[in-house]
């Protein structure tokens, strides 16, 4: 296991562009978030490498691993401390490639317990499921089932949480064997993110 993923906790993951970027995460962190994503879909690239680099001076001050939505080019240029990969953003030997072998390289596994078997395999640093609950950030999402989180005990690798999550229906997923919980809505869309953050990490017992 990665050594800077021993722990459970608050994942949060960026719903920008948005003007209070670094404020907002600034109180997640503040909050509890044990880990960061940048997530931006525009195709601002000079806005985004200003933000990633900002937001990695800023989490790296708190001793939180920040980690850059898709692009691994954009992870390598920013410095970032690893790279989240989608079905079509690349695959793991490849971002190991840019990153290093000390990147956190994060996958999202859908509803596929053999898709988070095979890239568990290839060295993925961990596996996400969902949507376990309808999301507003992708309401078309796989729905997945907390049956999967057991399932993939055996992997060796965290299991992180996606879709729908709040601090009311976060536990069960935290029951069932999630080792992060990944928000966006819920957090960032909170006008009290650190409060938000909070109620996350309340949920996880070591908290």
């Amino acid at each position: 296991m990665h050594a800077r993923l021993r722990g459970r906790g608050l994942y949060v993951i960026t719903d920008g562009p948005r003007p209070d970027l670094l404020d907002v995460v600034a109180q997640a962190l503040a909050g509890g978030a044990r880990l960061v994503q940048y997530r931006d879909k525009t195709s601002d690239g000079e806005r985004r490498l200003a933000e990633a680099r900002a937001l990695q001076a800023l989490c790296a001050g708190q001793g939180v691993p920040m980690l850059v939505n898709d692009d691994i080019e954009l992870a390598r240029a920013a410095g970032a401390d690893g790279v989240h990969l989608g079905e079509d953003d690349g695959d793991v030997a490849a971002a190991r490639g840019a990153l290093g072998q000390q990147a956190i390289i994060g996958v999202s596994c859908y509803d596929s317990l053999e898709r988070a078997r095979l890239l568990a395999a290839a060295g993925a640093d961990y596996v996400a499921f969902g949507a376990f609950f309808p999301s507003p950030t992708k309401p078309d999402a796989q729905r997945a089932s907390p049956e999967l989180l057991r399932q993939s005990a055996a992997l060796g690798v965290p299991r992180v949480a996606i879709g729908g999550i709040t601090p009311d229906n976060g536990g069960s997923l935290i029951d069932a064997g999630a080792d992060y919980l990944a928000v966006i809505s819920a957090v960032f869309g909170d006008p009290d993110v650190r409060g938000a953050a909070e109620r996350f990490a309340r949920l996880f017992p070591s908290h």
